[in-house]
């Protein structure tokens, strides 16, 4: 049976924690990882100015697709770079259409929304994107550090991400893998 792969989308302001907290928990399962630039394979500054070295491009990734979930990584500026990215959307639309998991964190979730994605799904964001997200009446809001609704997870911010990259190993591998994973993180409960 092939490995289980992830694709993690990369825009320029992206949230450094919700990008790379996901990349190495993922990664610690054996699960392969692809982060993706939206653009270009070219190094990528985010929110903090940590610059980002992609492992592709969007559009080589996607070639080498299709991919066990889908995760937009949050902030203001990130969510709006993927927001306005057609490649985004396509594979987005493609996913959604094939049943695969899509992970969407802080304002990630509006890359969904921009792209008509999950509509009807119960969701979590920032808090400070919950009324834009909600416009609509789209989708039904949940105050939960992380909500799943069938093949939509969200999670709220970065204070979050450990949650957010737990529940994607669950969702992908069971809860028995991600308790392996979390274990030596020596994450509080």
């Amino acid at each position: 049976m092939a490995s289980k792969r992830a694709l993690i989308i990369l825009a320029k302001g992206a949230e450094e924690m919700e990008t790379i907290i996901p990349v190495d928990v993922v990664r610690r399962t054996g699960i392969k990882v692809i982060v993706a630039g939206v653009a270009r394979k070219d190094p990528i500054q985010c929110s903090r100015d940590v610059v980002i070295c992609p492992d592709a491009s969007l559009e080589d990734a996607k070639k080498e697709g299709p991919y066990d979930v889908v995760v937009s990584p949050g902030d203001n500026l990130g969510a709006q770079n993927l927001s306005e990215s057609a490649a985004v959307k396509e594979i987005l639309k493609e996913q959604e259409k094939r049943k695969g998991l899509i992970a969407a964190i802080c304002a990630g979730p509006m890359a969904l929304f921009a792209h008509e994605i999950g509509f009807g799904s119960k969701v979590t964001t920032h808090p400070l994107t919950k009324d834009k997200m909600m416009n609509g009446s789209h989708y039904s809001y949940s105050e939960n550090h992380v909500e799943q609704d069938g093949l939509i997870l969200m999670s709220r911010g970065p204070g979050t991400s450990f949650e957010f990259a737990l529940a994607i190993v669950t969702a992908l591998s069971g809860k028995e893998v991600a308790e392996q994973v979390k274990a030596p993180l020596v994450l509080r409960d």
